[in-house]
């Protein structure tokens, strides 16, 4: 039987607690904890310039995974309201993503990269390769800030409790449902 290692966010779907499958912390002061991160595709292609083959990146996207096998809960704590509070991480990063695309595609768009390599195959090679540890490097900064957000997120609703700030934050959720 095959674990399922990511969640893909969709409007279909909401998560469950049978979606958190690691142990909870008992050290933690967190109830809940969600591991959510993107996963990215992308197209390289490329043109001779001159004498080198340059490659250049297209059609970079973004989707925003949930990670069962990392998210826990702590099971007395598992309530409607913490469940809720915890969605709303997912829908956040899934917020963020058009932004977070338009900003790393600009990144890239129009610059075109010199290839590595002794021969054709291998300068495919070393570019899909460079082009991946490129766009990893972007990923990783808006990681940063998609932690720095959901950070602002537990902060000012109290993980959930402030139920009148948890409120604000699911209505601007339910209109990102209602636009998709």
């Amino acid at each position: 039987m095959s674990q399922i290692t990511s969640i893909s966010w969709s409007v279909d779907s909401l998560l469950t607690w049978s979606d958190f499958k690691a142990e909870f912390n008992p050290a933690s002061f967190e109830d809940a904890h969600s591991v959510i991160k993107y996963r990215y595709t992308w197209t390289i292609n490329s043109e001779n310039v001159g004498k080198q083959i340059r490659f250049f990146i297209e059609n970079i996207n973004l989707t925003t995974e949930f990670y069962p096998l990392l998210s826990w809960v702590r099971s007395s704590q598992a309530t409607s309201n913490l469940l809720k509070h915890e969605q709303g991480h997912f829908d956040l990063a899934e917020s963020l993503r058009p932004e977070i695309v338009e900003h790393i595609q600009n990144v890239f768009a129009g610059k075109k990269f010199p290839t590595r390599g002794q021969n054709q195959e291998q300068q495919k090679q070393f570019a899909r390769e460079d082009s991946g540890l490129m766009i990893a490097h972007e990923i990783e900064k808006w990681e940063k800030f998609l932690y720095e957000k959901q950070e602002e997120y537990d902060n000012s609703t109290d993980f959930g409790q402030i139920l009148e700030k948890q409120l604000g934050y699911d209505n601007v959720f339910k209109k990102l449902r209602d636009m998709i």
